[in-house]
């Protein structure tokens, strides 16, 4: 199965099937049938896409219930650290960080489901990254997290001197502090 499970509930890895040969390869980027095989029933909204240099670092962003978002996010172009933070209050992983190298190369792609904060940083000259949403985007609901939080101690992957940090995500507040209204579901 496509589907790899993380061991953070409803957190998963997509590995495509890429079919490769002398004129380059093809793969279905995304399949509701092939999802729905694996128990997951979305209905995607939006697509959003951005492009960032090497050190940029997004993150970590969240919409409150219920604007609350699934995101399924790839690399297009370049690398990046997508990195996750879960915060669905009496989730067995509440507060726990996941991370994983998207890449053009790879082609792996992680499913955040709601409640979870998600950024990433660009480890490549450039990255370019897609996110399909299942609800659109509410400006009223935004939440985020401090990217560098001493609880969560997230490695991004770039020296820290290296980041380039928007003023917007540099005053979010750390975990301990942040609003959220998420409560997991089992």
């Amino acid at each position: 199965m496509p589907l790899q499970p993380t061991g953070f509930p409803g957190l998963f890895v997509y590995e495509p099937v890429v079919h490769k040969d002398d004129r380059g390869y093809f793969f279905e980027s995304y399949n509701a049938n092939t999802f729905s095989e694996g128990g997951i029933d979305i209905k995607f909204v939006q697509d959003n896409q951005a492009r960032s240099t090497y050190g940029v670092l997004r993150g970590l962003h969240y919409q409150l219930n219920p604007h609350a978002q699934t995101k399924l996010i790839r690399a297009l172009e370049g690398r990046i650290l997508d990195v996750v933070v879960d915060i669905r209050t009496g989730s067995p992983t509440y507060g726990k960080v996941f991370s994983i190298e998207l890449s053009a190369e790879n082609k792996l792609q992680l499913l955040v489901p709601q409640g979870f904060a998600h950024g990433y940083s660009v480890l490549s000259p450039t990255a370019e990254v897609l996110y399909k949403c299942d609800n659109f985007y509410h400006k009223a609901s935004e939440g985020g997290i401090r990217f560098d939080d001493p609880a969560l101690n997230i490695d991004w992957g770039i020296p820290h001197q290296d980041a380039v940090i928007s003023a917007k995500d540099a005053v979010l507040p750390v975990l301990a502090d942040c609003q959220h209204n998420f409560t997991f579901q089992p």
